[in-house]
Order: C-alpha cells, then structure tokens, then sequence
C-alpha cells in the first residue's frame, strides 16, 4: 500500500469517526430531513406507495438513506449515517485534489484538514440532506480529473471522472456543475489546440499545452463525459422506475419541471447566489430552548476563518491565472467558480447558503496555494490551519446540537443582525 492511500484511509478513519460523535442528536428530524427520510421510508415499502414522495431530486442519495435505515433503524443513526460516510469521503477527496495540485504530502493534508475545519461541510455532513452526496462524490470526481489533467493518457481517470459525477447527478442535480467544469475545460483545450495556439512565452506550468492528451480522441471525450456519466446517473432510477424508457423519461420531466420554476414561495432564510461568499445569511436547521438559559442549535453557515480569507486568496488564483497561466491556478479557479456561478444562470427564485458548499470546499485548496508560495516560511500554512481549527472550535457550539450552548454565547456568536 503506496503512502498516500495510507494517509487517505487515516483521513478517512479520523474524519469519518468525528463526524459520528454526537450524530444522533436531536433525535427529530430536522429542516429539510421531513423530505428525505419519509422519501427514503416510502423506497423501504413503510406507508402507501403512492403519490411518490420528493420526486423533485434524483434518488441515489434517498436509496443510500434508505439503505442505512434498513441497516441500522429507522432512527437519527440510521437516517445520518450515509451522510457522516460521504462528508469523510469529502474531506478525503480534497486530500487526493491536492496530491494532484501540489504534488506534496504536506499541502494535500493541509487542504484537508482546512475542509475539514470548515462548519458548512461538518453540519451538511451531520444531516439526512442531499448536498453531501453531491459534495463527496462530485469531489472524488474532480480529483481524478486534476490527476489526469497532466497525463499524457487521461483516458481511465477521465472515465472514473465521468462515472462519479454521474453518481453525484444522481444525488443531486447540481452535481451536474462539476461535469460541466470539466466539459468546458476539456473544450476550450481542444479548441485551442485546433487553432493550433501557441504562446510565446511558452512555460512548463501552463495550463494549455499543444502536446495535451495527444492520443485523446472524440469517442474517448463523448464515452468519458457524455455517455458514462449518463449510464451511471441512470443507474440509480433503475429500482425505482424499471427500464422502462417512458418512466425514466417522465421522471426527468418531473425533476426538470421542479427544479427551473421560478412560482417557488419565499423562505426565511433564503439567500442569492452573490451572498454565499461573503456568509451574508446563514440558515438555522435546529434551535430547540433544552433549559431556561441554554439551546440546542445548528446553524449552517461555514466558518469565517476560512471562508472570508478564501476571498482574497482566490483573487490571487485569478491573478496567477490571467498573469502567469498556472496550471493549478486555473483548476482551482475553475473549480471554485463554475459550481458557483452557475447557480446565477438558473431562473430559480429561492436559494440558500448550502448551496455554495461545493466551492466553499474548494476554497481550502485556494488557501493551501497561496500559503505555500515562494518567499512565504514554511511554518505559515501550519499556523493558518491551526487558526481555522480554533475558529471551529468556537463555533461548534452552534453546529453540533448535542453540545448545546447559552444564549449569551449563542447571540455573541450571532456577529451580525443578517445572522438571526
């Protein structure tokens, strides 16, 4: 066994464990769990068959609840476990995207261990919720595609790229984001290499080369990004549909139809796309009063110490992208971005923070590259991811319901009125 599947099996085993302290707790379901688990229930034959409950998402994250609560009960465990699984798979997959960047044991566990201390990953990863399949699956996607992307034979890892998103698809539709990255990165190559471009300064760490994937072919791009994806996404309807050509069909037409409508009603805490960024509106999934001065609360929000220097880190990814055409600026811009930004060309009216989770996580490789730069000491990244462990420390309190807090340290936790 090679050194970094060593590590990211201890990654795995450490992240996977803390994430399960406390998972039980509340032992109700909370926000969007009133969804998911009654539709998990109902593929487990409890209650009528019909109407089909929450036909608005694709089913492979609803069958891996239902799976757990076949497992392990019909109880908090049973409808959390799935999720605590796939956000350790997460954390390990941002380990594996920065072996691929960085090409060092050190960043790649830095980068981790920054995702790990972000509070929107921990609380998305401690609910019966979609976003943290999407998350885990669509991030070992694109760490397969970051090391592929400087082969000279990309073709198997872009194939398990392609099959990965389309699991992630499966979860969620927004998994979808990721795979159109790659497509765009993929076209604008091949693009530019039939234009036959050059640059003049021509540099080892350029994001284009001429000689890239020079035995990739058109049926290599259409199987790895067009038809895998597709097979695997439809997988996961086959238990509930059959191979029925016209259910799978009119099972598309239902989640297209829910999800571009813009006749959505308002909601408390949602929130526009341009407001992730700057964690302008968090949403409460839980605040239950357990005493006369104490609470129990999640609230998702991501942790500022993480997410607000992300902002001036990317501007420098940017930067290295536009200026010196880094390879690894470029996947990390590209992938923070693009799963961002697209959520601005939907008509959807209603949004929220968790949305933003899969480039909140990118973020943390954003940190680790500008942290490691030349000129920079070494001991500075180490201190950072130390600062962002204390900054989720703080903020536990109002992200595991099972610590429970005062209220004076819940509203002095509560920094601005858009928090409330």
């Amino acid at each position: 066994m090679s050194r970094s599947a060593v590590i990211a099996v201890a990654i795995f085993l450490v992240a996977h464990l803390g994430l399960l302290i406390g998972l039980a707790t509340p032992d109700k379901l909370v926000f969007d769990e009133v969804h998911y688990v009654p539709a998990a229930r109902q593929m487990l034959g409890a209650g009528p068959s019909q109407p089909v409950l929450n036909p608005m998402h694709p089913p492979l994250a609803k069958e891996l609840i239902a799976a757990s609560i076949a497992a392990f009960g019909d109880n908090a465990l049973g409808w959390r476990y799935p999720a605590a699984l796939f956000g350790a798979l997460a954390i390990v997959a941002i380990y594996l995207c920065g072996l691929a960047l960085f090409a060092a044991q050190g960043p790649a566990i830095a980068a981790a261990l920054i995702s790990a201390c972000n509070q929107m990953l921990y609380v998305q990863a401690r609910i019966a919720m979609l976003d943290i399949f999407a998350l885990g699956l669509g991030l070992l996607a694109t760490a397969a595609f970051m090391h592929a992307f400087r082969r000279e034979r990309p073709q198997a890892l872009f194939a398990l790229a392609g099959s990965l998103f389309g699991l992630a698809a499966a979860c969620k539709w927004s998994g979808l984001f990721p795979l159109g990255v790659c497509i765009a990165i993929v076209a604008m190559v091949r693009l530019m290499q039939g234009w036959q471009t050059l640059f003049a300064d021509a540099k080892p760490d350029d994001w284009y080369r001429p000689d890239l994937w020079p035995g990739l072919r058109p049926h290599h791009l259409v199987l790895c990004f067009a038809a895998l994806p597709a097979l695997t996404y439809l997988v996961a309807f086959v238990p509930l549909h059959g191979l029925s050509p016209m259910d799978l069909i009119e099972a598309q037409r239902r989640i297209f139809a829910d999800n571009t409508t813009t006749a959505i009603a308002g909601h408390t805490y949602m929130s526009s796309w341009p407001s992730w960024p700057l964690l302008a509106r968090p949403v409460w999934f839980l605040f239950d009063k357990t005493a006369e001065d104490n609470v129990s609360a999640i609230v998702c929000l991501g942790n500022p110490l993480v997410l607000w220097p992300a902002l001036l880190a990317l501007a420098v990814v940017l930067r290295d992208v536009i200026v010196a055409r880094r390879w690894d600026a470029f996947l990390i811009a590209a992938f923070y971005f693009g799963p961002w930004l697209a959520w601005a060309l939907l008509p959807r009216t209603l949004g929220f923070i968790y949305y933003y989770l899969p480039a909140a996580t990118a973020a943390s490789l954003a940190l680790v590259y500008v942290l490691r730069r030349d000129g920079l000491p070494r001991w500075l990244l180490w201190a950072y991811v130390g600062v962002t462990a204390i900054g989720f420390a703080v903020m536990l309190p109002v992200s595991a319901a099972f610590i429970g807090t005062s209220m004076q340290t819940f509203n002095r936790l509560m920094l601005f009125q858009s928090w409330i």
